[in-house]
């Protein structure tokens, strides 16, 4: 039997030795390897913290000790030695999430994965311990390094050095990288730290000197140790670092030394204040595919042969990220006043081609959204045009800075959205849904869907284009849609990509959705239900030939990957009725809720957006059976078969009727 496989619980690691938490920790790699070979997941990040979140479950008692990491990917291990051991299904509907999860498990905390914002939980678990007279608890937050970039560490860290009187241990895992290398006047701080001979000279000299000394040097090596972890900071200028910070320091230790991490955080612990604890670690530690692969050391791997670590997924085609990276490039040949930013993501969000062409055109400032886009907002002022790239989901974080650093000074900015939409199994904090109803009410936004990627290369040069505002683009992940040419564009841009003679219903396929938009016209076709198809490009703001299309239709169909509740099918609707088109609207799209991971074809069957699904209701609606009930075939005979009135039709109309 192996040791992992007996432990069902933290307290199970009480009654080893050193010997067989080293045993247990090499177990441990062997079974993150094999598994996540299996189903793919964070692989590097969990193999750099396996010693660390042994010695955290043998000093600290969780769950009466809150453990909250930042960010979760690196919580593998902590959900092994807390009974949960069934990887079979990682990220995969009924198996175990990528993140913490508290229905999983007492033990989770906190399920959002957005960085930097563990060390707020944890000042604010604190307080909450203390002044409800609990103050034998200990609340415990691991940061990655990489964490550090973002501002809101630093306002935490600001609150809690003014509060002292609390048990609050911050563990830093500092192993140089957040997805690449960590950036930044922190990161390189930290990094001569880590690499400074006389901290490895010191720290190993003493540390064997007093083992060869015998248990008695020990036990007086173990009463010094804090002295001599401020000397060893000092030495290294470390304690630089937090000199505006009441916090007591302690290290920088061997992440991967168990005995010191645990007589380091015994020390932590019992100091009955605010402790800041540095821990130097491996990403990749002990894999050596990983420790080979300089982008990211396996931060986020697919399926893998566990021996090589090649990868085994299908190749599919190519990604939306790549055709963003390949276009970007030859937006930076043609304008030299383009410059390409990122918040630490470099190579996922595809701007890595671009930074090899033009290195001094790129700036990656680290897990820090906010300041990102106020300082996109003042390179427009000087005459640049920044183009911002970011995940989906953590552009929620600088709304502010897009409405009022942005939008409100009229800043030529483009803002690049890499998995938008349901982007399947990292759960809820990584979904990208929330964008278009988010940014949709910022005033003077433009907003482009591209349905494939001829579409996503044109509006990427459309959107830079613009220099009054900002614009924004947004596709999935994965690969790129199969393209759909247009059977025409109309003056406003808009695309028809199906037209019949029967104006029944008007489908509006929002980017990638014009697929599904195409397959339900097809089916009602076979049903004797005319169907018109359209991919308006530019959802925001809506076209007039939008409104014009609607009002000779018995009914509108939106479909889009966001939150139905705020989308774009809301806002069609209402510039509808603004234009006095009463043809009733049904807005397709996925629900207002936190959306558990499974696959995306999986959530959006759940979420009814499936050609099979869509046509089966729009039949309904038009035969009058399910509400929004399509309007009477004899609504609109004015209007001949085949035509599009215009908004001056329109307001004739309305002016009739008055």
């Amino acid at each position: 039997m192996s040791l992992l496989s007996s432990i069902t619980g933290p307290r199970d690691l009480d009654g080893l030795t050193t010997d067989q938490l080293e045993q247990l920790a090499s177990e441990i790699r062997g079974f993150l390897v094999e598994n996540v070979a299996r189903t793919g997941g964070h692989l590097g990040p969990n193999l750099g913290v396996v010693e660390l979140t042994i010695a955290l479950h043998r000093v600290f008692d969780s769950p009466n000790d809150p453990m909250i990491f930042d960010t979760g990917h690196q919580s593998y291990v902590h959900k092994l030695l807390t009974g949960r051991q069934d990887f079979t299904n990682l990220r995969a509907r009924d198996g175990l999430a990528g993140y913490p999860q508290r229905s999983e498990s007492a033990h989770d905390v906190v399920e959002s994965s957005h960085a930097s914002s563990s060390l707020s939980w944890a000042d604010g678990v604190s307080r909450a311990l203390t002044r409800t007279g609990r103050k034998d608890r200990h609340v415990v937050a691991v940061v990655g390094d990489g964490a550090l970039t973002g501002g809101m560490t630093w306002e935490a860290l600001n609150n809690i050095s003014d509060d002292n009187d609390r048990n609050l241990v911050i563990v830093v895992n500092d192993n140089g990288r957040s997805y690449a290398p960590t950036i930044g006047g922190m990161a390189r701080y930290l990094n001569r730290v880590r690499t400074a001979e006389s901290y490895r000279t010191l720290h190993r000299g003493s540390d064997d000197l007093f083992r060869k000394l015998g248990p008695a040097a020990r036990a007086v090596y173990r009463g010094v140790r804090g002295g001599t972890h401020g000397f060893l900071s000092r030495f290294t200028n470390n304690a630089a670092l937090y000199s505006n910070l009441d916090i007591k320091y302690l290290g920088p230790v061997d992440g991967h030394d168990l005995p010191t991490l645990i007589e380091t955080l015994e020390l932590a612990k019992s100091y009955g204040a605010p402790v800041i604890v540095h821990a130097i670690t491996e990403k990749g530690r002990g894999y050596a595919p990983a420790l080979e692969d300089e982008a990211d050391q396996f931060h986020a791997v697919g399926k893998i042969d566990p021996i090589t670590g090649e990868s085994l997924g299908a190749t599919g085609g190519l990604a939306w990220t790549d055709v963003f990276a390949d276009e970007l490039v030859a937006v930076g040949d043609a304008r030299d006043d383009v410059i390409a930013m990122t918040a630490a993501m470099l190579r996922p969000t595809g701007l890595l081609p671009f930074a090899q062409r033009f290195p001094d055109r790129v700036y990656d400032v680290g897990i820090a959204e906010q300041h990102a886009v106020a300082s996109a907002a003042g390179l427009a002022f000087g005459g640049l045009h920044p183009v911002v790239a970011i995940y989906a989901t953590f552009m929620n974080r600088a709304f502010d800075q897009v409405l009022m650093d942005v939008a409100l000074h009229r800043a030529g900015v483009t803002f690049v959205l890499d998995r938008a939409g349901v982007t399947g199994p990292d759960g809820p904090s990584h979904h990208g849904i929330w964008d278009l109803a988010m940014l949709q009410i910022v005033p003077n936004i433009r907003i482009a869907v591209p349905r494939d990627g001829a579409r996503l290369r044109e509006e990427l040069q459309e959107a830079v284009a613009i220099d009054d505002g900002p614009t924004v683009i947004r596709f999935p992940k994965g690969v790129v849609s199969p393209e759909i040419e247009a059977l025409e564009r109309l003056d406003d841009g808009v695309d028809v990509l199906v037209r019949s003679d029967a104006h029944d219903v008007l489908l509006v396929g929002i980017g990638p959705m014009a697929h599904i938009a195409v397959d339900v016209a097809g089916r009602l076709r076979a049903q004797g239900i005319g169907a018109t198809v359209v991919d308006p490009r530019w959802v925001v703001p809506v076209q007039p030939s939008i409104v014009e299309l609607a009002a000779s239709h018995r009914l509108v169909i939106t479909i889009e990957d966001g939150i139905r509740v705020g989308g774009i099918g809301t806002r069609v609707r209402q510039v509808l009725r603004e234009a006095g088109v009463d043809t009733a609207v049904d807005e397709l799209g996925v629900p207002d809720e936190f959306i558990d991971h499974a696959s995306r074809e999986q959530i959006l069957d759940d979420a009814g957006l499936t050609a099979a699904k869509i046509a089966q209701d729009v039949v309904a609606q038009v035969l009058g059976t399910r509400i929004p009930v399509a309007r009477g075939a004899q609504h609109g005979d004015a209007t001949p078969t085949g035509a599009i009135p215009t908004l001056s039709d329109l307001a004739r109309s309305r002016d009739d009727r008055r």
